[in-house]
């Protein structure tokens, strides 16, 4: 399997507590997790493909979705 490098910045903190445990390949657990993303997005892409919500739909779904919680955290 042919695999390409990628490079990612993270906080100096994250990466002294990652050195207490330099038993966990970290280069593992990564890859595993973008795999389990990409996966999850496929998912619903492939929904989405199905929809027959148009653009316009799912902006008014949206809207409504923002007003009522806005209503909810303002009647608290």
């Amino acid at each position: 399997m042919n695999m390409t490098n990628l490079t990612l910045a993270i906080p100096d903190e994250l990466h002294t507590k990652m050195k207490r445990h330099s038993d966990i390949r970290w280069s593992e657990v990564v890859r595993k997790s973008i795999a389990k993303k990409v996966e999850m997005l496929d998912i619903m892409d492939r929904i989405a493909q199905k929809s027959k919500l148009t653009q316009k739909d799912a902006d008014e779904i949206s809207h409504k979705i923002k007003k009522d919680i806005f209503e909810d955290l303002n009647k608290k």
